[in-house]
C-alpha cells in the first residue's frame, strides 16, 4: 500500500507577523507510515498513515525513522536537534545538541533549545504537553520549548525566551510566541498539587490570573480543570512577552488530528519545529 507523502496540509503553521526568515510548523498524526495504534483516525476508524515521531513510543522503529525522514524532506533540511525530554526547564543550544548527535553521543537531556544559526532545526516532541515556539520579529534567533505543567511551572518558557532574546540582542518584550496544540482546559484534569505549583510565590494581580486558569472539576471533587495556554500566557506576560498567538487546539478532543497520551496511553508523538532560513 502506497501512502501519500507528508505535505503542508498535514501540519500547523503559526500565523504571526515575523520575518520570512522564521519557519515553523507543528506536525499532526497524519502524513506518515505508522500503523494502528499509531495510525490515522478518520470517521471513527483508525488506519495506516500515522506520522509518529517518537522512538520510545513502542512503534516499529523503521516506521518512526521513515516518518522522521518525511518530516525532514518537508522542511528541506537533513536533520534536527532532537532532545531527550525530561519535563524540566533546561535550555540548550540546538547547535551543540546537533553536533553531539553527529558525534554519536547521547541526546542532550533538556526540554528546550535555541539557535541563531540558519538551518539549525530546534525541535520538541509532544502528545498533550504544550510546545511553545519563540522568535524575535527580525528573525535573528528562535527557540522551541516543551511545556507540560512541570516544565511550565519550573520556568522553561521564561528561560527559553531569555536565551532567544540574548541571541537576538533584543529585549524580551519584542519576542513573538506561538502556543501549539496541547491538552485543552476542558480535558486537563489535575490535582491540587498542580495548582499549588503555580500558585506558590505568586502575589497581587498575577495571583488572580493564575487562579483563573484552574476551575473546580464539576464532577470530581478535589480536582481541577487546568488551562495550560492561559498559564503560559500569564508567565510570558510577566516577562513582557505579549505578542502571543495559538493555544486554541486540543490534542485530547481532536482525535482525528492529534495524538494524545492522556486519551489513548499507547500513542504516537508529534513535533514542533522552528528554524531560520538564510537571509
Amino acid at each position: 500500500m502506497t501512502l501519500p507523502e507528508l505535505t503542508m496540509n498535514d501540519v500547523l503553521r503559526p500565523q504571526w507577523p515575523v520575518s520570512p526568515r522564521v519557519h515553523a510548523l507543528v506536525t499532526t498524526r497524519n502524513g506518515g507510515v505508522s500503523l494502528p495504534p499509531f495510525g490515522t483516525w478518520r470517521d471513527g476508524v483508525e488506519g495506516p498513515g500515522g506520522l509518529n515521531l517518537g522512538k520510545k513510543s513502542g512503534d516499529d522503529l523503521a516506521h518512526v525513522e521513515a516518518n522522521r525522514a518525511r518530516l525532514m524532506k518537508l522542511t528541506g533540511r537533513g536533520e534536527a536537534a532532537w532532545l531527550s525530554q525530561v519535563h524540566g526547564a533546561n535550555v540548550v543550544s540546538a547547535d551543540d545538541a546537533l553536533a553531539a548527535a553527529r558525534r554519536g553521543e547521547p541526546l542532550f537531556q533538556a526540554d528546550a533549545s535555541v539557535t541563531d544559526r540558519p538551518d539549525t532545526l530546534c525541535v520538541v516532541m509532544i502528545a498533550d504537553c504544550m510546545p511553545v515556539l519563540l522568535c524575535d520579529p527580525q528573525g535573528r534567533a528562535v527557540g522551541a520549548a516543551h511545556a507540560g505543567w512541570r516544565g511550565l511551572a519550573a520556568g522553561v518558557v521564561e528561560s527559553t525566551a531569555q536565551r532567544v532574546a540574548s541571541l537576538a540582542g533584543a529585549d524580551m518584550s519584542v519576542l513573538h510566541a506561538y502556543l501549539g496544540p496541547c491538552i485543552g482546559p476542558q480535558a486537563f484534569e489535575v490535582g491540587p498539587d498542580v495548582r499549588d505549583a503555580f500558585m506558590n510565590g505568586v502575589g497581587g494581580a498575577q495571583r488572580d490570573i493564575v487562579a483563573g486558569a484552574f476551575v473546580e472539576h464539576p464532577r470530581n471533587a478535589g480536582k481541577y480543570l487546568a488551562d495550560l495556554p492561559r498559564l503560559a500566557r500569564a508567565r510570558l506576560a510577566q516577562i513582557g512577552v505579549t505578542n502571543v498567538v495559538g493555544g486554541d487546539r486540543c490534542t485530547f478532543t481532536e482525535r482525528g488530528r492529534f495524538y494524545s497520551y492522556r486519551r489513548d496511553r499507547e500513542t504516537g508523538r508529534m513535533a514542533a519545529i522552528i528554524w531560520l532560513a538564510d537571509r
